[in-house]
């Protein structure tokens, strides 16, 4: 199997919105509910195009055989108060996961940081989601702390942790503002 890593374009809209549908129907651990999803293509390429033309923000995805089956999506703040920071969000097809993709995901993403004026990486991830904890441990993100009965899943209460990667660069903090 050979995987291809690369920056998504507004002209993968449409598989991006595919590939986030079919996570939507097989994870319980993605924010959005299979019926919830409302974006249109159209909406979904807008977006893509505010990314691609976002100094801090970038959308990744994984390939196989022409196939997206993963992406890694980065959201830069937009004031300058939190330029620095970004929001991360990451989905792989179940098939796929534990085969290195999200850690060549993670990869690629601090190739991307380290000509970004990103200095810290955050997402949040629910507690009992133990492969993903895996993933972004090893990816020298750390626990901050926790959202208490962040999301409603089944009728019953999730808790989130709140994780960050601080990125080392030689800018001052003068030279970031």
């Amino acid at each position: 199997m050979v995987i291809t890593l690369r920056k998504l374009i507004p002209e993968d809209a449409e598989a991006l919105l595919r590939l986030q549908h079919q996570l939507d129907q097989e994870s319980k651990f993605m924010l959005l509910e299979p019926d919830e999803r409302q974006s249109s293509l159209n909406q979904v390429q807008e977006m893509m195009e505010r990314f691609a033309s976002a100094d801090t923000s970038i959308l990744i995805g994984a390939e196989v055989d022409n196939l997206l089956i993963g992406f890694i999506s980065v959201r830069g703040g937009n004031v300058r108060r939190n330029r620095h920071s970004a929001y991360i969000v990451i989905g792989i097809l179940r098939q796929y996961q534990g085969q290195g993709i999200g850690t060549g995901l993670f990869k690629e993403l601090d190739a991307w940081a380290e000509n970004t004026e990103i200095v810290r990486l955050e997402l949040t991830v629910m507690t009992h989601n133990e492969l993903a904890m895996s993933l972004y441990i090893k990816n020298g993100f750390e626990i901050e702390g926790i959202k208490r009965k962040s999301l409603v899943i089944d009728s019953q209460w999730v808790d989130e942790y709140y994780m960050s990667k601080i990125l080392i660069k030689e800018r001052r903090i003068e030279d970031q503002i």
